[in-house]
């Protein structure tokens, strides 16, 4: 239940530090990013940040696990679900609100999985999107079927993080949410719904 009842500062410096570092890591890249850094942007010091998370592993935990979580919570359901072209659509859907409630975690793990190998968290997000491809595609399915999910996954992740900055300046700010959403499922429906199982407009 939403509360206008302050927060503890403690609780606020480390909801602020573990955006601040999701933006960094998402941006400037895991690597590239330091906790002096994080410090700084967010109006912190160091040993402030030292204080609410040991180390910079443990920041990334702290700003991409909840939507790791989100997405192992998505394929469980999925899985369960028998996998049928109906729980495909609304897969896609659920996907979709997944990807644009999550825009700079997803675009982390993502594009910077390969990179950080051996990260708990990453491991975890890598395990999860093989296994969202196992799920989508059959198990003879053609390398072609494996590399369409793959290209809808980071090419939404890539879009959505990006801005569509291949759009031009006015068109940009016309996308509002729900036109992203509506195009997000449309795109991944073409992509990810075999022709004779989509939904027809």
């Amino acid at each position: 239940m939403p509360t206008d009842a302050p927060t503890p500062s403690r609780v606020r410096a480390s909801d602020g530090l573990r955006q601040v570092a999701l933006e960094q890591f998402s941006t400037i890249g895991f690597a590239a990013s330091s906790l002096q850094h994080i410090a700084d942007q967010a109006g912190y010091s160091k040993s402030s940040v030292l204080y609410h998370y040991s180390s910079k592993e443990a920041l990334l935990e702290a700003a991409i696990g909840p939507a790791v979580d989100a997405l192992e919570e998505l394929l469980d359901d999925f899985v369960a679900s028998g996998r049928s072209v109906e729980a495909r659509a609304e897969f896609i859907q659920r996907f979709v609100d997944f990807l644009l409630g999550n825009r700079l975690a997803v675009h982390t793990f993502v594009n910077q999985g390969q990179s950080l190998r051996g990260t708990p968290v990453i491991e975890r997000a890598n395990t999860a999107i093989r296994g969202l491809a196992d799920s989508i595609c059959e198990a003879d399915a053609p390398l072609s079927e494996q590399m369409r999910f793959g290209v809808a996954l980071a090419g939404a992740a890539y879009t959505l993080v990006a801005g569509a900055t291949f759009l031009e300046e006015g068109r940009r700010a016309e996308a509002e949410d729900a036109d992203v959403r509506a195009a997000l499922i449309s795109v991944l429906s073409e992509l990810l719904i075999p022709a004779e199982g989509r939904p027809t407009r």
